[in-house]
């Protein structure tokens, strides 16, 4: 498939994935996910033919003009998209396969500053939630889910979601695993809450003591 085919395909990958997207020329001028992965698409092309400094320059650019960064290096598959993208990092050697979505704020990056690969591949039909990491040379398998604010640093299966920090398989083929926590971290106690109610019940109990005084007739009543 050229270039300018694949480019299409980007250009269509948010229509079926974002809501919000109304049309195709609303992609193409108000997606900066789009214009990133479309460049990114010549800039690699000429990262491949050896041409110095040139490819680094231009993806330098499109970090300042859309916020997203990607190492010409990067091999993205087809229909890659990043939504709402402000704050993406996608490695040098990061492999992505088809239908791939990243969100918000996912870095995609290396734990290594040795060369060779040291970034992660993630299968198709992969989906990086909003403020996740995921670290290293390994392996996210397809259809996996990364969940908002995982931290990632091991292989996960395919067909699975993954949460928390560090990042823990807590569904596999649409099953809840039995190791997985009970409590989600969207479920997890709020602190101010707690003390909130704890200060009413105290004020509660005082009330009634300081009623039982004005009832009693005495004022030494022990509060």
């Amino acid at each position: 498939m050229n270039l300018l085919a694949t480019i299409l395909e980007d250009l269509r990958a948010p229509i079926g994935r974002d809501p919000a997207a109304r049309s195709l020329l609303d992609v193409l001028f108000s997606y900066p996910g789009f214009h990133a992965v479309a460049a990114h698409r010549m800039i690699h092309a000429l990262h491949g033919t050896g041409l110095p400094l040139v490819p680094r320059f231009l993806s330098n650019v499109m970090r300042f003009a859309t916020g997203i960064e990607i190492h010409p290096g990067a091999r993205l598959g087809r229909r890659f998209f990043i939504d709402h993208g402000s704050g993406v990092v996608i490695g040098e050697t990061v492999e992505a396969g088809d239908d791939v979505t990243l969100y918000q704020g996912v870095t995609l990056g290396g734990t290594s500053l040795s060369g060779g690969k040291r970034h992660p591949t993630l299968g198709n039909n992969v989906s990086v939630g909003v403020g996740s990491t995921v670290l290293g040379a390994i392996t996210i398998g397809d259809s996996a889910k990364v969940g908002a604010g995982s931290v990632v640093v091991r292989d996960v299966p395919a067909n699975s979601t993954v949460v928390g920090i560090p990042g823990r398989v807590v569904l596999q083929d649409g099953k809840p695993l039995r190791s997985a926590p009970s409590a989600t971290r969207v479920d997890m106690p709020d602190p101010q809450a707690l003390q909130i109610r704890q200060l009413s019940e105290r004020i509660a109990a005082l009330e009634r003591r300081l009623a039982l005084i004005a009832g009693s007739g005495y004022d030494d009543v022990a509060i």
